[in-house]
């Protein structure tokens, strides 16, 4: 077996194909958009690069064959409140040999070594939380989502044999949209409605009002706590340009208090319902085949991507109005038939608890792993939120 560096136009080809290997004939699966996996790498797309990070790609091969891959990355802002430097890993691709599997997370951990790293995380990615993030552990079988990590079972034997440990779980939530929503939303709605709270969708506002908003809700739920960083504008308005060929307004939902936005719903059509059509190229021909598709309607499925409150207004039934305001106004309209909720990690117990009140079920589970270079170092779970 022979580690190969991507250097170049054929490396990076066979570093796509590799999973049209491994997922032959498999259910679940759905290429990644090359498109988007270039983008993590190009320093002139992800911003990453322009602060000092850094990373890393490889391919096994054999006999002049692929077996495998893997990407490396060293990001100083990821490691900030940690006790460590700590580096990551991903993209991780390999046929079902555990022998092959351990050289391509051991020259990952030799690379992240040398950068002076002291542990690493992964199957993780070099960007954002929101893609390519996290080991499927349960439900290897059902349609994965756009942006979401899918492997086959025996990867988890394969990290769990080099050393990685759980670092927090990632729960996936499904439910169906015709459920009505529990009392207690409406109750809790309902006294919402009374202190001057209000709920819309994002019909009629422009893509940096949408980038905005977000940012702000965003900021105020998540930012500063363990590995979630603060959102500049910029990055707030990219994000909603970014998610604009995708996006339903109406599955957009914002709450607000005046005009402060103060929580948000965001969901998208599942594009992997278009995607699977695609091969993961997304050319002209590519292109085509999704507008069309995006205009027949034919995802019949949501994908939750984030959910959340401002935290000044956490226990005030702000997440009640939202769900009751989505009952109202975005499942009447009958073009969704379910929606997945984006994993929820384990370290936010007030929205796992949402999602149960909701009458969500598991839908499937992935793992964030750690494993420490020095392996007298025991590996602390990330604290939960408070």
């Amino acid at each position: 077996m022979e580690i190969i560096h991507v250097q170049n136009a054929g490396h990076r080809a066979a570093f796509h194909r590799l999973p049209f290997r491994i997922y032959l004939n498999h259910p679940g699966w759905v290429s990644h958009l090359k498109r988007d996996i270039e983008n993590v790498f190009d320093p002139k797309q992800n911003r990453l690069f322009a602060a000092g990070a850094q990373a890393q790609r490889w391919l096994l091969m054999h006999e002049g064959e692929t077996i495998g891959r893997i990407a490396a990355f060293v990001n100083p802002r990821y490691s900030e409140g940690m006790e460590q430097p700590t580096g990551g890993l991903g993209f991780f691709e390999c046929i079902e040999d555990e022998a092959a599997a351990h050289l391509l997370l051991q020259t990952a951990q030799d690379w992240l070594q040398e950068q002076g790293m002291e542990a690493v995380d992964g199957p993780i990615n070099f960007g954002e939380k929101d893609r390519f993030w996290g080991l499927v552990v349960e439900n290897f079988t059902e349609l994965t989502s756009y942006g979401m990590n899918f492997n086959p079972a025996y990867y988890v034997p394969f990290f769990r044999s080099f050393g990685f440990e759980v670092y927090y779980n990632q729960i996936c939530y499904m439910r169906a949209m015709a459920d009505p929503v529990q009392p207690i939303f409406a109750a809790k709605a309902q006294k919402v409605a009374l202190e001057n709270f209000k709920v819309t969708n994002a019909r009629g506002m422009s893509v940096e009002a949408i980038g905005d908003a977000f940012r702000t809700v965003y900021n105020n739920a998540w930012g500063g706590h363990h590995g979630f960083k603060t959102m500049s504008e910029g990055q707030g308005r990219r994000l909603a340009r970014a998610l604009k060929p995708a996006m339903d307004p109406d599955a957009v939902i914002f709450a607000w208090q005046g005009s402060k936005p103060i929580g948000f719903y965001v969901s998208i059509p599942e594009l992997n319902q278009i995607f699977d059509k695609v091969s993961g190229d997304l050319n002209l021909v590519g292109k085509l085949k999704f507008l069309y598709h995006k205009w027949r309607h034919t995802p019949t499925r949501l994908v939750g991507l984030v959910f959340g409150v401002d935290r000044a207004y956490h226990g005030q039934g702000v997440e009640s109005a939202i769900i009751k305001w989505a009952e109202a106004n975005l499942v009447s309209l009958g073009r969704y038939q379910d929606t997945i909720m984006t994993w929820i990690g384990d370290f936010n117990p007030k929205m796992i608890k949402v999602a149960e009140n909701l009458g969500a079920t598991p839908y499937r589970k992935l793992q964030t792993l750690r494993k420490m270079m020095d392996p007298n170092r025991p590996v602390t779970r990330v604290p939960v939120a408070e």
